[in-house]
């Protein structure tokens, strides 16, 4: 019990600059800068997914709870927020290197998770817009503000800081019960369910992938590394892994078929892409 307390101290504690810096950011936005600014940014749709899909290979999960943020207050697109969200490595890299994996082989796998981010970002965008006619939301910190029940006009610096303990508290408090599961659930029943299934394992390893806890991007990538799942199982599971991230986008944003979409949606290309993975015979 004592591991799992530990283990899920340490991983909120890694989130708090990311979060402090991002919610510093939109308040700044708010309440410093001109509204043609703002909109300017709001308009970054076009290449926001190709950023997106970059930024968010970065280890660990910082990104992606800064994008949920982002996307929650309107600054960013929701072809933008995906492509972070499927682009995060979360805690795949620090295995893969205390694995001793070649580092072409890491890079390759890097690799493939921003081209297909960056794709699956921009295919996002453009049938959010283009198909179903929809129109992304103006740049509004306020939206985050009323959800967490605090006064921004208590200044930028004060707001951040509410904002930050607020998320960072709801987050320990998730990840702990999802380390619980993990920790008295066991390793080993897991790795039972890709072993009864093979011929399932794209769809198994992406629900896995779904788990908003760090846990789950280790199982994907240690199961790879051990041969109980192939590369496509692999990439599938990873690729809809955003950490933390859908915690807070489903803490901020009130919009809850939206947030129901995005992983739906999420789901649907971490599958596609994994089977084409497979099919293809893609290896890493």
């Amino acid at each position: 019990m004592f591991e799992v307390i530990e283990d899920t101290l340490i991983d909120g504690v890694k989130l708090v600059p990311f979060l402090f810096i991002t919610y510093l950011f939109m308040e700044i936005l708010e309440h410093k800068m001109n509204n043609n600014l703002k909109e300017k940014i709001a308009k970054a749709g076009k290449t926001g997914p190709v950023w997106g899909g970059i930024l968010g290979v970065i280890p660990q999960c910082g990104f992606s709870t800064a994008a949920a943020s982002l996307y929650s207050g309107g600054i960013i697109t929701v072809g933008t927020l995906i492509a972070v969200f499927m682009s995060t490595s979360d805690e795949m890299l620090p295995i893969l290197i205390s694995r001793e994996v070649s580092v072409t082989t890491i890079l390759r796998i890097l690799g493939t998770k921003v081209v297909i981010a960056v794709i699956s970002g921009l295919v996002a965008e453009y049938f959010y817009i283009k198909i179903f006619m929809k129109k992304e939301r103006e740049p509004d910190i306020h939206i985050v503000c009323e959800e967490e029940h605090c006064r921004c006009e208590d200044g930028s610096f004060i707001s951040a800081v509410k904002h930050t303990v607020k998320i960072a508290i709801y987050i320990i408090l998730i990840s702990f019960v999802l380390n619980l599961i993990t920790h008295f659930w066991g390793i080993e029943n897991i790795k039972g369910l890709f072993s009864a299934m093979p011929m399932l394992e794209q769809f198994l390893s992406a629900l896995v992938g779904l788990i908003p806890n760090c846990a789950s991007s280790v199982v994907i990538t240690e199961f790879y590394l051990d041969g109980v799942i192939s590369a496509g199982a692999m990439m599938a599971g990873l690729l809809v892994n955003a950490g933390v991230g859908m915690l807070v986008l489903f803490r901020l944003n009130r919009h809850i078929k939206q947030n129901l979409s995005i992983v739906g949606v999420m789901y649907i290309l971490g599958v596609f892409w994994g089977v084409f993975i497979q099919i293809f015979g893609i290896t890493f």
